[in-house]
């Protein structure tokens, strides 16, 4: 061999790539250690020494932050959930106010995205918008933790939770509006979203929801509620079907996003119900659509200007090693025609 050995060397003897070289050298959790040994053993056996003032150079600050949005089903090409956009734009006023370039991708959760990013150093952190199933995210999430890698996502805020979380209070969010439906005279209201551990918003949503009920003295009815884990048109107008073709009484509908709540309100119609005479229907989320769809969609609004915000400047604070914490924003509602007053 020619010159000084490099990690491509190693790569090349240990039949791996230069990144897993590069994370087995130092430590990294997301080798395994029998791959850590037998990597250390080719360094050593071709007298491999770190560059250390290379190793000081990667770790300078990029003043660049990584953005990654998760890919959402959607009716057109972006795959970008419409809740997201607004966000964005206050995320890029957030990072041009703080010196800071905003570099913008998909997450891609089949790959080791994570330590991509840290690996060639394109970005000092990430901000993570959506995740999929919370529970299947998790194991990333501890693995940059593991890596130290400095990162804040948005979504609920988890007991245990790996990282740092900046959310909407889902839980107070849906105990209002349900208390809204039941002050306008509503009593078999139903709920379309999925409740389980990995969804962690529309189950937030739910028990809000749940408690307004019986602190009202109504019972929760099981029959009332439908499992529909993506948030778009087409799963909130399935869930509608299915929930009129179980045949319980219903005067509204808590949809756990707005574009569910716009599918519901298509089945309702197919089915010759009037929104809001017969059935009220309300969502969550207030994207731009929900003011303009026939009737005006009653909804809540979370905070994405000052949630944009927040993740730049947690972010930023992660990277100076100074203390973050995460939040929960308060839910504003918005009443509108869909649910009989506005």
């Amino acid at each position: 061999m020619k010159g000084k050995p490099t990690s491509f060397d190693i790569a090349y003897h240990a039949g791996v790539s230069q990144a897993t070289v590069s994370r087995a050298l130092r430590g990294s959790p997301l080798v395994s250690a029998e791959t850590r040994r037998r990597i250390q053993a080719i360094a050593k056996q071709l007298n491999y020494k770190v560059d250390k003032n290379a190793s000081n150079l990667r770790r300078q600050h990029s003043v660049t932050l990584a953005l990654l949005l998760f890919e959402d089903p959607t009716s057109d090409d972006s795959l970008i959930n419409p809740f997201f956009l607004s966000m964005l734009g206050s995320i890029t006023r957030a990072c041009a106010r703080q010196g800071y370039d905003l570099l913008i991708s998909f997450q891609q959760l089949s790959d080791d995205w994570h330590a991509d990013y840290q690996d060639s150093h394109k970005a000092d952190g990430l901000i993570l918008l959506g995740y999929g199933d919370y529970l299947v995210a998790r194991s990333k999430l501890e693995g940059l933790v593991d890596q130290g890698t400095h990162f804040v996502r948005w979504g609920a805020v988890v007991e245990g939770q790996p990282g740092v979380s900046i959310g909407c209070d889902n839980n107070q969010g849906g105990r209002a509006i349900t208390e809204h439906l039941l002050q306008l005279g509503r009593r078999d209201i139903a709920f379309i979203g999925d409740i389980s551990p990995g969804c962690p918003e529309f189950s937030d949503r739910y028990r809000g929801y749940c408690t307004a009920l019986r602190e009202a003295g109504f019972a929760v009815n099981p029959e009332l509620q439908v499992d529909a884990a993506d948030s778009t048109e087409t799963v909130g107008q399935r869930a509608m079907r299915q929930l009129l073709a179980r045949g319980p009484r219903i005067d509204a509908v808590f949809a756990a996003s707005d574009l569910m709540a716009i599918g519901a309100m298509r089945a309702l119609e197919e089915a010759g119900l009037k929104v809001p005479r017969d059935v009220a229907v309300v969502g969550f989320d207030d994207i731009p659509v929900a003011g303009l769809t026939n009737p005006p969609l009653t909804t809540v609004a979370q905070d994405t200007k000052r949630a944009g915000e927040l993740l730049v400047e947690t972010l930023i604070h992660q990277i100076r090693n100074e203390p973050t914490h995460s939040v929960m924003l308060p839910a504003r509602m918005v009443v509108r025609r869909s649910c009989g007053a506005a």
